[in-house]
């Protein structure tokens, strides 16, 4: 899920990567919305609170606005250039870097929220601004390693691709196109897995609080391991294939060698 990089991905190891990030970014962001009343895993509607808060000459409002959009901006940009200069180094270490770094942000938000929040305005921009850049790390990432195909923090783009992929679907020689129907998999199986964490992390924080993050953090971590275990799972099936194999072979030669005695 994370060792291979662009055109070298398969529709299943972009799905397996898509669902299980737009899952987390489903929690983060309901999360940011029910605590701290603004979105934290994208900035369109950000954008138009900063040329409001111009307009309106709310200078430090607007100047807080930016520091968010600039810290999803620079969390994308953290990731992708991790990945584009240590790729060739290691490509799972390059593409694991990111998400330690979102997982770190996200405990920071859990740990100070639990023990330190007093519910300040300046805390609360500070919290944001720290999940915006996480958010940004987890979006650049999947961006970054799947060709643009997977991005997980955010659907207006995604439900505009759903509607196209929608439409030319209905004519038959588009359903034939293998690519196209890929696609529309990969995009609706993000947008069901986003909702689905949302809804799951109104329900988890009513009961938790800022545990919750906790519990995103520990998720992202299975992320992390998916190919590390899975290799070693790989390499624990062909090694107990091989011994099969080589015990096969053992005991046909021990037959032959009866035989041949006899």
């Amino acid at each position: 899920m994370l060792r291979k990089y662009s055109t070298s991905r398969t529709l299943s190891e972009n799905i397996r990567l898509g669902i299980l990030t737009a899952f987390s970014a489903g929690m983060v962001n309901v999360a940011a919305l029910i605590i701290f009343f603004s979105f934290a895993s994208n900035v369109t509607g950000h954008y138009a609170i900063l040329a409001a808060e111009i307009a309106k000459g709310n200078w430090y409002q607007a100047l807080v606005v930016f520091l968010w959009i600039f810290m999803f901006f620079f969390g994308s940009f953290s990731s992708n250039f991790i990945v584009i200069n240590y790729n060739k180094v290691s490509p799972y270490i390059a593409h694991a870097t990111p998400i330690v770094m979102e997982i770190i942000c996200l405990m920071a938000v859990g740990i100070y929220g639990q023990f330190f929040y007093r519910e300040t305005l300046v805390e609360t921009e500070a919290l944001l601004a720290l999940m915006l850049f996480a958010m940004g790390l987890q979006n650049g990432l999947t961006a970054s390693i799947s060709n643009g195909a997977v991005k997980t923090t955010h659907l207006t783009g995604a439900t505009t691709d759903l509607g196209i992929l929608a439409s030319m679907l209905l004519r038959s020689e588009y359903r034939r196109n293998e690519e196209m129907v890929g696609k529309a998999k990969l995009i609706s199986l993000i947008a069901l897995f986003y909702v689905a964490g949302a809804v799951i992390s109104g329900f988890v924080y009513f009961r938790i609080g800022f545990q919750l993050f906790y519990l995103v953090s520990a998720f992202l971590v299975v992320v992390i391991f998916y190919d590390a275990y899975e290799i070693r799972f790989r390499k624990f099936l062909a090694h107990e294939h091989n011994k099969r194999k080589r015990s096969v072979f053992a005991v046909s030669a021990a037959s032959n060698t009866e035989d041949s005695e006899s």
